[in-house]
């Protein structure tokens, strides 16, 4: 099993249909089942391996700071985006510097996750999955059918050799990206913006051949409004 120690930790949003549980702190510390979306990220990526998170920080940049510096169990390290709101792409190349040339994990700070018979498995599975000589990327997927706070229509076919497509002009697809996957840093290296997503760059990826993903097995939570998290809090007390 190939072995990640740093992961890069996307929690630089607005965090705009999440208010008014926004209006005095960014989303990451919007708290789910007593703790706050960040930690049950960290927490996860702790568990497969990862050692060191670097965050990326814009909205009440110094609040989530301040409750990050409360965790010892991880190396912490800060990629400042308070001048300017960078997107997902944007914000792994301006963090570049601090990840190294190892592939690293990926994650948003919306997802939380209940996999069956209460295992905490499925990022470690990912990590059994990873091929980097092969792969650009490799997705965590959830079930459509089990997923809750996505008003979507599925965003990935997966095929026989973990390939994937976009569901492009289909009526629905059968997986959701989860928010979690791994790359290698240099995937943005070639944009010259400085704030872009990286859906083209998988777009691309995916026409190569070289977008994969990783299916997970229990129900996904995307809690990006204040219905999505009391329906995540309500599915997590029931656990």
């Amino acid at each position: 099993m190939t072995q990640i120690k740093t992961a890069m930790v996307l929690a630089a949003g607005l965090g705009t249909r999440m208010r008014p549980l926004t209006n005095d702190r960014p989303k990451a510390l919007v708290e789910v089942g007593g703790r706050t979306l960040i930690d049950h990220m960290i927490d996860r990526l702790k568990s497969a391996g990862v050692e060191r998170c670097v965050v990326n920080v814009h909205y009440f940049a110094d609040r989530l700071e301040a409750h990050l510096k409360s965790r010892s169990d991880v190396e912490i390290v800060i990629s400042d985006e308070r001048e300017k709101l960078l997107e997902t792409g944007g914000g792994l190349k301006k963090a570049r510097p601090l990840l190294g040339d190892d592939p690293v994990l990926v994650a948003n700070i919306d997802s939380v996750w209940i996999e069956d018979g209460g295992d905490d498995r499925a990022i470690a599975d990912m990590l059994k999955q990873w091929q980097p000589d092969a792969m650009d990327a490799l997705l965590l997927l959830a079930d459509m059918a089990r997923s809750s706070g996505f008003d979507g229509a599925g965003d990935f076919f997966l095929g026989d050799d973990q390939r994937l497509s976009f569901r492009g002009q289909a009526v629905s697809a059968p997986f959701n990206y989860m928010g979690v996957h791994i790359t290698h840093p240099d995937i943005v290296a070639e944009v010259a913006e400085d704030a872009f997503s990286l859906t083209p760059i998988w777009r691309q990826k995916a026409a190569d051949g070289r977008l994969f993903g990783a299916r997970m097995y229990g129900d996904w939570m995307h809690v990006g409004d204040p219905a999505a998290r009391d329906a995540a809090e309500a599915r997590l007390q029931r656990v």
